[in-house]
């Protein structure tokens, strides 16, 4: 069975992209603590980030960290958060969370964001991903790795 992040990497269902490479890709969450929180996800649906190859897991952590660099600058915030749960979807996920106060770290405070929200969060992010020369890592569309 297929679980909603491989559905969203094949296009079965929609996403939000902001990064796409050959290990992962980073896609809007529905559900943001704050706006501007993406999830980075490795393409091959590993449950557990433990059950990660060591290459990949070093992978994804370089991804996040140039994600929330630029979430910094995008959102305006001192600091972007990173949270490994994995609760909800059993495929390596990592929150990156641009950060304005400290209980944006809690998934607990996620709550569905309208569809402007979400689009103008994720452009305001994937512009700035581009402006800090990640511009071939960026889809061409939002909405599809295409």
């Amino acid at each position: 069975m297929s679980t909603v992040f491989e559905k969203i990497i094949s296009g079965e269902f929609s996403g939000r992209f902001v990064w796409a490479d050959d290990i992962c890709v980073a896609f809007a969450t529905i559900e943001p603590t704050s706006p501007g929180h993406v999830l980075v996800v490795p393409r091959e649906p590993v449950p557990s980030w433990t059950a990660l190859d060591t290459s990949t897991c070093e992978h994804l952590m370089k991804v996040a960290q140039l994600i929330g660099r630029a979430q910094e600058v995008a959102f305006e915030v001192q600091r972007s958060g990173l949270v490994i749960a994995g609760f909800e979807v059993p495929h390596t996920h990592l929150h990156v969370i641009p950060l304005r106060q400290e209980s944006d770290v809690l998934l607990s405070n996620a709550a569905p964001a309208s569809d402007t929200e979400l689009d103008e969060a994720m452009d305001n992010l994937r512009q700035e991903l581009i402006s800090e020369g990640y511009g071939s890592l960026v889809p061409a569309s939002m909405n599809t790795l295409n």
